[in-house]
């Protein structure tokens, strides 16, 4: 399992927020380029960015410093939040990122997310962000009635290689990953699995490298010292 440190960003600073809660938004830092080096520095094997303005715009709000961002860096850089066009995909994946999550895009428009697939395979990943069990997008702003099993299966049929998921429950509280889902998805589909939203500590780095996940996406326990980054890389090495 990979540790896969994660910066979200509204008005190009770095932030957190509870629950998907736009309103519950908490600054974690003054630069978002001096944070992504130091996580380079401390032995991450991947960064991801999520532009919450984009997720909720539609637009690539913060486009310009999350490729200021995979341009200094040497690890690679994961961005999502805001996707909706090839032209999106194609604007990131040409300069210097290297990979796309598509979210409301791939509830939405599976003809975009075919082609994107076709043109681009493992470069595209899809985050299944549940409430209720159920996948929600704009930025978790609007609900569906697609279920987070069947779609996770949709998307392994279609060529999705890496889904993201997260219990937008869990998100920013510190409470722990959601086991019992992450069990039932990786009993249901063969591929990527990326754990993210609710780990606290190193204790649930151990739970999901139990769970044999591919990655472990975590934010607000770093940037509240609740988790070690370069001891949960350790761990995941041994």
């Amino acid at each position: 399992m990979i540790i896969i440190p994660a910066i979200d960003i509204i008005d190009g600073k770095p932030v957190r927020l509870y629950q998907g809660d736009y309103g519950k938004k908490e600054v974690v830092g003054q630069s978002v380029m001096d944070i992504a080096k130091t996580f380079e520095e401390l032995g991450a094997d991947y960064l991801h960015t999520v532009d919450l303005d984009g997720a909720k715009s539609g637009t690539k709000d913060n486009a310009k410093l999350i490729i200021e961002v995979a341009k200094a860096l040497s690890i690679p850089v994961e961005v999502g939040g805001g996707i909706r066009s090839m032209e999106d995909i194609d604007f990131y994946l040409e300069n210097g990122l290297s990979r796309v999550i598509l979210g409301t895009v791939a509830l939405e428009n599976k003809a975009l997310l075919k082609e994107a697939i076709t043109k681009y395979k493992e470069k595209i990943a899809v985050g299944i962000d549940c409430k209720n069990g159920y996948v929600c997008g704009s930025g978790w702003l609007t609900d569906s009635n697609a279920y987070y099993i069947d779609f996770a299966k949709e998307m392994e049929s279609l060529g999705v290689q890496t889904i993201i998921f997260t219990d937008i429950s869990k998100d920013g509280t510190l409470a722990g990953p959601n086991l019992e889902m992450l069990a039932e998805l990786k009993k249901a589909v063969n591929i990527d699995i990326t754990a993210s939203g609710g780990i606290k500590d190193i204790s649930h780095i151990q739970q999901l490298k139990d769970l044999d996940v591919y990655g472990a996406i975590t934010g607000k326990a770093m940037y509240a010292k609740t988790l070690d980054l370069e001891e949960a890389i350790a761990l995941c090495k041994e």
